[in-house]
């Protein structure tokens, strides 16, 4: 066990051997966004055990629990994700998926669990104050916290706490930064039309792959040099589809990516260029090309309050060693952005690998998490909900 997870209760083995269980469970039966029926029901049987009530609409919705100590008192909301992702899990096979073609690659089971974890010892003993537990549907795919938003999540809720396991640090180490956390996600796709041919005739054809090619190359300078190097953004070329026989010109070709942005200055520059070399490159090649830019996540923008409140409550609880920060934001999205647009909120990283693991990142079929984290992130969540609800309560006129 960690030094964190030593300094919980007395009955932190019997907890940890259940969050254990629960987090394995839902690790083997991992569900893609928006068709999270057996998860769902797992968590809502988990909220029924610990007789708290709750509201689930069925696949497409999540679920929402309150735990009512006193409705004139302050309420705060955590926030845990149901679904999981595609492709291949290879991670201990005394857990590992019962499906080949999706795994909780992102760590919803362990935030689950958590969030569930805080919820028992919040039932056991009230806070002082209101306690709403949020399992929205498709964090990945679909921007599931805007379900949970329309279904009355955040009605009465003073702030919301959420939180994510990382292996950028041990367990045992809680991070939080001002302002911006993970930044603004963007997609884009882009058809090529050319006109096909025999590949040993290039004279007589316009080479969609060739053109796909010469794009994925431009597209990398324009973060290497157009873009301000202390403002970080990303552009990735993450699909391409093309051709169907080595002897044969594509007519037409397909790329998707992601663009990656902190500041909307740079957004918006990179969109310009992005816009500026298809045209240029049809222009060029004598080819069709269609981009369709689509707006993604916004930027989780952190509230300065409750940042304030996080630090406190770590140092408080497991003292300044804990507590890390970043100078800058993730380069990665989180649906959580728009729980912040209508209330104030901290969103958190919670370590989760051991000292002696090779760090693996996340959405890789290898990423696991090291166990001791749970007992320790859902008594985090339980402290910050605690420590929040009695701040706002002597800060009330």
């Amino acid at each position: 066990m960690t030094e964190l997870a030593e300094k919980l209760p007395a009955d932190v083995d019997a907890r940890r051997r259940h969050a254990v269980e629960l987090r394995r469970w839902l690790h083997r039966h991992p569900e893609l966004s928006f068709g999270e029926a057996e998860t769902a029901a797992r968590v809502v049987a988990e909220l029924k055990r610990l007789d708290i009530p709750c509201s689930y609409p069925g696949p497409g919705g999540g679920i929402i629990g309150r735990i009512t100590t006193d409705p004139a008192l302050p309420t705060v909301a955590l926030r845990a994700e149901l679904d999981a992702l595609p492709g291949s899990d290879l991670t201990d096979p005394a857990y590992r998926s019962v499906y080949s073609d999706r795994m909780h690659a992102c760590g919803h089971d362990a935030h689950m669990t958590m969030v569930l974890g805080a919820a028992a010892t919040l039932a056991q003993n009230p806070p002082d104050g209101n306690v709403v537990v949020v399992f929205q549907p498709a964090e990945e795919r679909g921007g599931g916290s805007r379900v949970m938003i329309d279904a009355g999540a955040l009605d009465g809720v003073r702030a919301i706490f959420g939180g994510h396991v990382t292996h950028e640090w041990p367990t045992g180490k809680i991070m939080i930064r001002k302002g911006a956390m993970t930044a603004q996600s963007d997609r884009f796709h882009i058809t090529i039309r050319g006109r096909g041919g025999h590949g040993a005739r290039p004279h007589e054809a316009i080479d969609a792959v060739v053109i796909a090619s010469l794009l994925i190359t431009t597209l990398q300078t324009l973060v290497s040099r157009q873009t301000n190097p202390v403002h970080p953004s990303v552009v990735t070329v993450g699909k391409i589809e093309a051709g169907t026989a080595a002897n044969v010109i594509a007519e037409s070709a397909r790329l998707e990516g992601t663009i990656r942005t902190t500041f909307p200055d740079t957004r918006e520059h990179i969109h310009k260029g992005i816009r500026r070399m298809v045209e240029a490159m049809g222009e060029l090649h004598d080819a069709e090309i269609h981009l369709e830019l689509n707006e993604g996540y916004p930027p989780v923008i952190n509230t300065d309050a409750e940042v304030k409140l996080v630090r406190d409550c770590v140092r408080s609880v497991y003292g300044q060693d804990a507590l890390r920060t970043s100078p800058h934001a993730s380069m990665g999205s989180e649906d959580f952005s728009y729980y912040l647009q209508h209330v104030p909120g901290a969103f958190f990283r919670l370590g989760a690998r051991r000292p002696d693991w090779e760090p693996i990142p996340l959405h890789s079929p290898r990423f696991d998490i090291d166990e001791d984290v749970l007992p320790i992130g859902a008594e985090f969540f339980d402290a910050i909900a605690r420590w929040a609800l009695r701040h706002y309560a002597s800060a009330e006129p």
